[in-house]
Parts: structure tokens; sequence; C-alpha cells
């Protein structure tokens, strides 16, 4: 690769990521040089306006046709796009809720650390989505790994914070260690990295032992990965960690780096194993033969999830198993392919729902833990009376969660409801099954804080006042929240309309 090369790369391909890093350079040095006394509170907002920038040129790339740069390790692709508009969306909201958090429990003194690895776990996510070589996946993986097991252990006085850290570290080098070793398959079976000429490698194999050797690649991979989802049995880290991290890193763990998750599992799987043969005759696709795997671990992941979730009493232990559910019926799409028709525009809606609703979730749940100094479900108690307008935020939130009619999360779940009835098999059954019956489940501990916020009488009587920038995040969500619940269309129709059916992803030609 010489100079006249590198500079024929069409470079504005890669603006969004540019920008990030320049405001994460930037970040840094100002918080490094900046004098102690100095409040580093205000450079949320330089944040912010670093990924409100990164966001308006992703904008200005929606008309780009699908552009490959680096030897075909980055892929600006419709799914991509799709992706990273998501990221940029759910990190403004984090960002701010960041700026509102109190910060007495041990954060205030690395609140400049705090933004720059923000950005820099942001960055990683963005280049997974945009990942077309296993090397830039995993730099892109590490990048946001090693950011966010830093993130969980900011509040470095804290035992809890340095407990979730290690465990983070701990479960993270194993699950990156299982990933690699299932990729150095994928690689001495293909002989490359690059994702396009190991599907069509793996697209002309028969051979029953080297489909075999694909079989161990495809387990080790899909386990690697779900430790990073928090995917039952591997989500034993997930609650300590998000009880161990300061609030506002719990919220970025539980969605963007959820979404990036789900990001990396479905270019890999697309990219890799739908063309590929799963038998010798060729009369399967590699995916569909195996996918009962992701079956098993779907419903195990919503049944653990959900029933773990009825005994907490810590809200952020309840949210980490909410969110492990929640991973369980979104793995519910993968493993029936969404029903064959729907599911890129399944996943996307769901993580646009799912977004709005922990994010606007958390910034309630964060503003009555930083006023009570306490995480358990009784700083609920009476906020509607305390608070009527946060109490109504919060109950659109839960309800959605919940799946109720009438929010985004009731169409996100019904989607891949639907999806899974229109499968051709039992397993597609016995998931739209299970599905059905933990989301009923659900509603008792989601309900329960309901009972808290409208029937349990309020310690104080006391008016919760929110800040503005809360209040924002606040509006934000629960706008988007009924709005997509009512007229789920406007989302649906911009997808199609700028990323149409994600054809350019799934040939990766």
């Amino acid at each position: 690769m010489d100079m006249k090369n590198v500079l024929s790369y069409e470079w504005g391909a890669m603006m969004p990521e540019f920008i990030i890093l320049g405001t994460a350079i930037l970040l840094s040095l100002f918080d490094l040089f900046a004098p102690r006394r100095f409040n580093r509170r205000p450079l949320a907002w330089f944040a912010l306006i670093g990924i409100a920038l990164a966001f308006v040129s992703l904008i200005s790339l929606l008309p780009l046709a699908e552009t490959s740069i680096l030897a075909d390790t980055f892929r600006l692709d419709s799914f991509a796009k799709a992706s990273k508009l998501l990221l940029l969306i759910g990190a403004g909201l984090v960002i701010v809720l960041a700026a509102s958090h109190s910060a007495n429990d041990g954060l205030r003194d690395y609140q400049g650390e705090f933004y720059y690895l923000f950005l820099a776990a942001l960055l990683g996510a963005m280049m997974m989505t945009s990942s077309g070589d296993l090397i830039t996946l995993v730099v892109g993986l590490e990048l946001l790994s090693i950011s966010s097991y830093i993130l969980a252990g900011m509040k470095k006085k804290n035992l809890k914070s340095n407990e979730a850290a290690l465990k983070y570290i701990v479960m993270g080098g194993i699950s990156t260690a299982i990933t690699l070793f299932g990729m150095s398959y994928l690689y001495g079976l293909t002989g490359s990295t690059n994702l396009g000429e190991m599907s069509e490698t793996m697209a002309r194999v028969s051979d029953s032992q080297v489909l075999y050797l694909l079989g161990l690649a495809f387990f080790m991979v899909l386990v690697g990965l779900s430790f990073k989802l928090a995917t039952a049995p591997f989500h034993m880290w997930a609650p300590d960690v998000y009880e161990g991290a300061p609030t506002p890193v719990t919220a970025f763990l539980s969605v963007i780096s959820k979404i990036a998750g789900f990001v990396i599992l479905l270019r890999l799987l697309l990219s890799l194993f739908l063309t590929a043969s799963g038998d010798t005759l060729g009369t399967v696709t590699f995916l569909e033969q195996n996918r009962v795997f992701i079956a098993v671990l779907a419903g195990a992941t919503m049944i653990i999830g959900n029933v773990l979730a009825l005994r907490q009493q810590n809200v952020k232990r309840l949210l980490a198993y909410s969110g492990i559910a929640h991973a369980g019926y979104l793995l519910v799409a993968v493993a029936t392919l969404g029903g064959g028709y729907f599911l890129l525009d399944t996943v996307w809606f769901y993580f646009l729902a799912y977004l709005l609703m922990n994010i606007g979730a958390f910034a309630v749940f964060q503003w009555l833990a930083d006023a009570n100094s306490s995480e358990q479900r009784l700083i609920f108690a009476g906020l509607a009376k305390r608070s009527p307008a946060a109490a109504v935020a919060m109950t659109i939130f839960l309800l959605s969660l919940a799946g109720i009619p009438g929010t985004a999360g009731f169409i996100g779940k019904f989607h891949i409801f639907l999806g899974a009835l229109l499968g051709s098999t039992t397993t597609d059954y016995i998931l739209a099954s299970i599905l059905l019956a933990t989301t009923i489940l659900s509603y008792v501990y989601y309900f329960s804080l309901l009972v808290q916020i409208f029937f349990r009488p309020a310690s104080t009587k006391e008016a919760v006042r929110f800040p503005v920038s809360l209040m924002i995040v606040l509006l934000v969500c629960v706008v988007g929240t009924m709005i997509f619940g009512l007229a789920p269309n406007m989302a649906l129709d911009f997808l199609h309309q700028h990323f149409g059916d994600f054809t350019d992803f799934i040939s990766m030609e």
C-alpha cells in the first residue's frame, strides 16, 4: 500500500469516526493539562457537541452508496449507517445523563477521564458496525471493551465499583479468548480475515470434516459473543457490573454496548454463515442447520433473566436482569431469522425502542438514586405525589419495557413474535410461546415498581425537581416511546427509504 493508494481512499466515509476520535483526543489533552481545581462537568457539553457533529456528518453520508476503504477492512454500508445512527443518539442521551449526575459517589474527581473514555468506547462500537475484516472487528471490540472495563471501575474508592471492574475484566478476557479461538479456526479454514473473501470460500465448502470444524468455530464465536451480550448462561457478570458501575456507565452498558454486541453478532452470522452450506449436499444453509443453538440461548436467556428479576430489590440489578431478558427477545429474532423476511428491520426497530425506554428509565432512576443515596425499589415510593410528570414518564417506560400496546416496546416485541410465528419449525413456535409467557411474567417486576410509584406512601412530601438537562432526556424518550408505539411506520419508513432492504450488507460483495 503506497501513499498514492492511501490518498485515493474516500476518507469522508470515516468522517463520523474522525470527529469522535478528535473530540476524545482534545478532551484527554484538556483533562491532562487543566488545573485540578477546574470543574470538569462542562466537558460533557463539549463531548455532546462532538457527538452532534458526528451525527450531522453521518446524516450527510446517508445518500452515499456503499463505500469500502482500507483494503475492504472498513465498509460503510446501509447496516453500518443505520446502526451508527442509533449509537450516536444513545451516546448523546447518556452524555446528558452523565452531565446531570450528582457525582457524590466518587465519580467527581474523574469526570474528565469519563468523557474521553466514553468517546473511545463509542468509537470502538462505531468501528465494529463498519468492520469488513476480522482484524478491524476485533480492534473495535477491544477498544469498546477496554474502555468499558475502566468506566465500570471509575469510582476508584468504592469496593463495589472495584469488584465490578475486576469481574468485567476477567469475564471479558475469557470471552475475548474464546471468540478469538473461534476466529482462528475460521481464518485457518478460509485463509483470509476479510469477511467477503471468507464468505465466498465458505459458500463452496461441502466436505464433512471441514463442515465439522466450521461448526466448532461457529460454536466458539457464539459462546464468546454471548458473554459480551450477557445472555444466559453467560450472564453472571452483568448484575454485579451494573450495580457497581456509576449510573451513566450502567446506562451506557445496557444500551450502547448491547447494540454493538448484537451488531457484531449479526455481521458475523449473516456475512459468513448465512451462505455457507449446512450439509454435504447443500440442501440447507449452515445458519439454518445450526440455529437451534441460538434458539436454546434465546429460550434460556428469556426464562433466566425474567425469573431472577422477580426477586431483585436493587433497581440496577433489576434493570440488569431486565436487559438480559431483552437480549433473549432479540435472540429470538436472530434464531428465527425474523421469520425469513423481517430480521434486520425487526432488530433495528427493537434497538430504537429499547434505547428510548431504557435510557428514559435510567434517567428517572438516576435522579431518585442521587437524591436518596439509595438504589432500592423504595426510592420510587410516592413518586406520583412528589412529581406526577416523572411518575407518568416512568410509567410509560415500564409499560414499554413490559411490552404493553401503545408503546414502542410493544411494537418491537410484536414484530419478533410475528417473525417467530412465521417460522416453519417447531423450534420457532416454542420460542414464540416462551416469549409470550416470559413477557407476562415480566409484568410482575415491572408492575411492582408501578405499585411503589402510585400506591406506596412517600417518606417525604418534598417535590422532586429534575434539572433541565434531565428533563430534555425524559422528554425525548417519552415522545419517542409513544410516537413509535402509536405510529411505528414513521421509523420503519425512514429505515426503508434510506437503507432499503440492506442488500449491500447481506451480499458483502
